[in-house]
């Protein structure tokens, strides 16, 4: 199957970001920087400040396709770290492979951002701000079999049984 990058539909998009056609045409796709880079930087769709011990909730704009057997991780820039003192608010993000097709948000990946350092935090429409790395994952060999599946963000379903 592989895997890539892609943009949220328009009427995703118009719901979390901005009702912009021109906006939504020229975002960029996550992309890695060097031929060695493990993670494909995150580019903002738009320009926005992050005030010494705000939190922020930045769309992406993307979603992801990639294997069943695969885990994409979301994570901050070494340099935003460093120089900024900014950190996820969940410190790693988990993007499972049965995310894509959320029927809650079209797959839609968020950042949330929180400033832990003494000035704001400034990123300019199109300027890396985070970054994704795929990554395999093993399972225990006698795992019994499991019949859940995501019908949301985080619910998930079996039988009719919703647990959220």
């Amino acid at each position: 199957m592989g895997r890539y990058f892609e943009k949220i539909i328009f009427e995703q998009f118009k719901k979390d970001i901005k009702d912009d056609k021109e906006l939504y045409e020229e975002y960029k796709l996550p992309k890695r920087s060097t031929k060695n880079s493990a993670g494909y930087d995150f580019y903002s769709v738009e320009d926005f400040v992050i005030k010494p011990g705000e939190i922020k909730r930045i769309p992406t704009g993307y979603r992801a396709k990639f294997n069943e057997d695969e885990v994409l991780l979301i994570v901050v820039r070494s340099s935003t770290g460093f120089k900024y003192n900014v950190r996820m608010t969940n410190q790693v993000g988990i993007i499972d492979s049965d995310f894509y097709n959320s029927i809650q948000n079209n797959g839609h990946m968020l950042v949330s951002l929180q400033n832990h350092g003494d000035k704001d935090y400034v990123v300019k429409k199109g300027e890396a701000y985070c970054q994704g790395i795929f990554m395999k994952y093993l399972t225990v060999d006698d795992e019994e079999k499991i019949e859940t599946e995501r019908v949301g963000w985080s619910s998930l379903e079996k039988s009719g049984e919703k647990d959220e």
